[in-house]
Parts: C-alpha cells; sequence; structure tokens
C-alpha cells in the first residue's frame, strides 16, 4: 500500500519489500493487469515525496520496467515514465538522491525498452547534461560538487553508448570525446574510474567501427591514464589508490595494446564472460539495479538472458542437477579450453585490423 495518507515511513518500508520482490522474482504474469495502478502509486510516491521515499520509487519503476521487458508494455511504461525522470533529474532544487535514482533509471529503462533512435539520443544529451564540466561546455555543474549524481549520470550514458548505432557513436566521438578526459582530474576517485572506463569503452566501439581514434590529443591521454595508474599522492586513501591503480593499469592496456582483462561470473551451474568494456558496463549496471537479485535474474529473466547472450533458462530436475555436476578439474580444463580459443579468435580479429 503507497496510499498518500500513511505515514513516509510506512511508504518507504512498502517500497523496500516492492524492490527486493522485484529484483529476487520473475513476475510478468502477476504485474500485467496491474501495472497501471501500480505505475500510477509509484509515480505519486516520485513527484510528492521526499528523499529516500523519491529515490526507492525511481528504483521500483525501474525494476517494474525491468519485469515488463522490451516488449509492448515495457515501451508504453518507458514512454510514460521518461519525462517524469528527466524532470526530477534536471531539477536543481530536487533531492541528491532521487536525481541520482532519476539518473539511473532514465538509462536503464531507455536500455531496456526505447523504442525510437529520438528517445536514445535525448536521453543521451539529457544524461551528459549533468555530468559535463563546464569548462567543456556541458552546462553542468563541477564535479565535486554532486560526486555521486555526475556518477549515476556517466554510468547510465555509459551504458547507452552500447546500443547506439555505428551514425551516433561516430558524432559523439567528434563532439564529446574531449569532455571525458577532463573528469579524469575530479576529486572522486569512482568518477575518475568511470570517465576512464567510458574512455576505454569509446576506444572499443571506435575500433568495432574500425574509427581511428589515434590523434593527437591520444598521447596526452594515455600520459593522463600513466599518471593515475602509478598516482603515489599520500591525501588519496590507500584503498582508493589501490583500486585505482589497477582499474587504469587496465584501461591504459587496453588503449596501448587492445587487450582486455577478462573476468568470469558464475551464477548456480552456469558462467558468463565478461570480455569486453561494453558487456562489463552492461552487467555492473543490472548488477547495480538488482543488487543481491542478480544471480537469480541471470537464471531465470529471459530478458537479461536474451542480453546476455546466455539462451533460454535451463530446466533441470533434481536428476538432471546431481547428473550436471563435475569435478573442479573438469571444469578447469573447459574453461581454460574456451579461454584459449576466445583469445586466438580475438588476436585473429586484431591482426585483420592491423593489416588494414
Amino acid at each position: 500500500d503507497l496510499s498518500p495518507s500513511l505515514s513516509a515511513k510506512a511508504r518507504q518500508v512498502a517500497l523496500q519489500s516492492l524492490r527486493l520482490a522485484f529484483s529476487s522474482k520473475t513476475l510478468y504474469d502477476f504485474l500485467l493487469e496491474r501495472r497501471l495502478t501500480l505505475t500510477d502509486s509509484l509515480e505519486k510516491c516520485l513527484k510528492k515525496g521526499k528523499g529516500e521515499e523519491q529515490a526507492l520509487a525511481g528504483t521500483v519503476l525501474t525494476l517494474l520496467c525491468l519485469q515488463m521487458g522490451s516488449g509492448p508494455e515495457g515501451e508504453e511504461a518507458f514512454r510514460s515514465l521518461k519525462p517524469l525522470f528527466v524532470s526530477v533529474l534536471t531539477d536543481s532544487t530536487a533531492s541528491p538522491s532521487a536525481r541520482q535514482s532519476c539518473a539511473t533509471a532514465l538509462g536503464m529503462c531507455c536500455y531496456i525498452a526505447a523504442a525510437d533512435l529520438e528517445d536514445l539520443i535525448s536521453c543521451l544529451s539529457c544524461l551528459e547534461g549533468i555530468f559535463s564540466p563546464p569548462s567543456a561546455g556541458g552546462g553542468g555543474s563541477t564535479p565535486t560538487q554532486h560526486g555521486p549524481l555526475h556518477c549515476s549520470a556517466l554510468q547510465s550514458w555509459s551504458l547507452l553508448l552500447t546500443i547506439c548505432p555505428p551514425s551516433h557513436i561516430k558524432s559523439i566521438l567528434d563532439n564529446c570525446w574531449q569532455k571525458l578526459p577532463l573528469l579524469l582530474s575530479s576529486s572522486s576517485v569512482t568518477l575518475r574510474i568511470l570517465a576512464g572506463e567510458a574512455i576505454a569503452l569509446l576506444f572499443e566501439l571506435a575500433q568495432d567501427m574500425e574509427e581511428d581514434l589515434c590523434h593527437q590529443d591520444t598521447e596526452f591521454l594515455c600520459t593522463q591514464l600513466k599518471v593515475l595508474a602509478t598516482e603515489s599522492n599520500k591525501y588519496r586513501a590507500k584503498t582508493d589508490r589501490r583500486k585505482q591503480h589497477s582499474i587504469f593499469r587496465d584501461i591504459l592496456r587496453f588503449i596501448e595494446s587492445g587487450e582486455y582483462q577478462e573476468e568470469t561470473v558464475r551464477f548456480g551451474l552456469e558462467c558468463m564472460y565478461l570480455d569486453s568494456w561494453a558487456r562489463q558496463r552492461t552487467y555492473q549496471a543490472f548488477k547495480e539495479v538488482l543488487g543481491s537479485g542478480i544471480c537469480y535474474q541471470l537464471q531465470n529473466s529471459e530478458l537479461i538472458r536474451e542480453i546476455f547472450g546466455l539462451g533460454p533458462p535451463l530446466v533441470l530436475d533434481a536428476a538432471a542437477l546431481k547428473a550436471s555436476k563435475v569435478s573442479r578439474f573438469e571444469k578447469h580444463l573447459y574453461n581454460s579450453a574456451a579461454f584459449k580459443a576466445r583469445t586466438k579468435a580475438r588476436s585473429r580479429v586484431r591482426d585483420k585490423r592491423a593489416d588494414v
């Protein structure tokens, strides 16, 4: 019950319960007939609530959109919610936590359900206006004032880059390329890292399009990345420095040699390989929204399994489950062989590009 007659605390408890249910279950059939009523109640919480209530409402609306999927119901939900997300996100008087939640919601819902290129481009533009430094002409506030908001906007913007058509990626490379390196000097370690990952993602997308980014600014950019990969300033927290060093070493290695540090995500009896910056950004976006429910959704959500190319959900009875168990050594041999095959395939692709 999200009735306005309830106390704000009671509505927050209800929203937290909805967040847990939507992230840890697949409820499409149950929600199909109730989605309009629920959406209306959640919109009221986002419009009229304060702080934490608004932030929770934004998260639950994102999860509702995820439950509805990329079909007509998801598209309808996104069309109705987009103006509200943009309104809260761009309102400088709104609660920072509400704006941050709407930055995430706008990116995720657009990724899941946007049907038109115009919607995608307008969402990218809105998010870019939030994180762009004023010195780059973006009109945003400085990174030190609203670190978490800038981070959420940049994360959502990077997520939407992964589904951009090549023509718009080229436009971004031409017009927005200079803005990201400016964020590498932010006082927020998270924003510095996200900016570095966004730069690596753009390099990757440019490579896929066979666009050449080796212009005069790349040498200066690599110098910046080397500083961040080895920085030893004592005023930075030791844990921040360690995290920054690790990630920027990976970013620098990718830009200089095209080598990506692959990760493996295990869930149930399956595993998934994160072998590109685009795949990593997509996984991190869903993980942030779903929290501990990410493993369940990777196993059972048709939408998420389609996004990551995992095929239909596995249906296993107890006997099949027992038969499917293999030794750790057998798993190691299989994963080792798969890794070598992927490395060879990527090397061949890079060799062709080098020849060109």
